[in-house]
């Protein structure tokens, strides 16, 4: 929870990082877009774009649209370029991808959605871009539910109720209970599933990296398309082999939560 009440906290700062939260899912803004979708009036975009594009995280075309610099990667490079669980990760998560041909994710909780961390793409047919960075609601992901797993189950049930719930395509589960079975089953399993939830002809199944001191660091999903794998192959075939990658990487105490 923010304590926005704080004396403390500097309000400017946040509504800058809504400036550039607001280009999520977009490549350019108008001012009004921009100010519409930061919830700030137009003369404090005015502000918030001059001062980012003398920066340099800003830059204006020549129909006044603004878009993001590359430098706007500089902050996420930071975090990406020091987190020992992917240092430690990256050669497990290349072997994985190897092993069994599809893709391969690791992922970190954030609030209630999952982040994408690292990412080694199968070199077949459909391949689904996701960025580093994206962010996949829990209640809706094999990651999402592996790690809900981890969690007191009255905790896991929370983070469920206080997501926004939205069905992504025909097949998404937005029912609390029917979601708390599934996690309920990864707890027993050791790995969480998910089916076509979040993009159609997507499965998935995931498991969570464990810190020397019992803390769930993140959780590894293998993305498999419906063309090439049923649900009940990905168990029997590829889940074993997601469980000792995960292990291994939880292993020899070299990683410890960082609360």
């Amino acid at each position: 929870m923010i304590e926005r009440d704080n004396r403390l906290f500097v309000e400017s700062v946040e509504r800058g990082f809504e400036v550039l939260r607001a280009f999520r899912g977009t490549f350019s803004l108008s001012l009004t877009e921009l100010s519409d979708r930061a919830g700030i009036t137009k003369s404090a975009a005015q502000r918030f774009t001059h001062t980012f594009e003398v920066l340099g995280f800003l830059r204006r075309d020549s129909t006044k649209r603004w878009s993001l610099t590359p430098r706007a990667l500089e902050f996420g490079t930071y975090y990406l370029a020091s987190d020992p669980l992917l240092e430690r990760a990256n050669p497990h998560l290349n072997e994985l991808n190897h092993e069994c041909g599809e893709s391969v994710n690791l992922s970190q909780p954030d609030g209630t959605d999952m982040v994408y961390m690292a990412r080694f793409t199968a070199n077949r047919r459909f391949f689904i871009h996701m960025p580093i960075g994206t962010r996949i609601p829990m209640y809706c992901a094999a990651s999402g539910r592996a790690y809900l797993s981890t969690q007191p189950r009255d905790d896991a049930r929370l983070l469920v109720e206080h997501a926004a719930r939205r069905s992504f395509t025909a097949k998404t589960i937005t029912d609390v209970d029917a979601i708390m079975e599934l996690v309920d089953e990864a707890r027993d399993q050791g790995f969480a599933k998910a089916s076509e939830e979040f993009y159609v002809g997507d499965l998935n199944i995931a498991a969570p990296i464990i810190s020397s001191d019992g803390q769930t660091l993140g959780c590894v999903n293998i993305s498999g398309p419906t063309s090439r794998w049923s649900m009940e192959r990905m168990e029997a075939e590829l889940a074993p082999l997601l469980i000792q990658t995960v292990r291994t990487i939880s292993s020899g105490g070299y990683l410890h939560s960082q609360q």
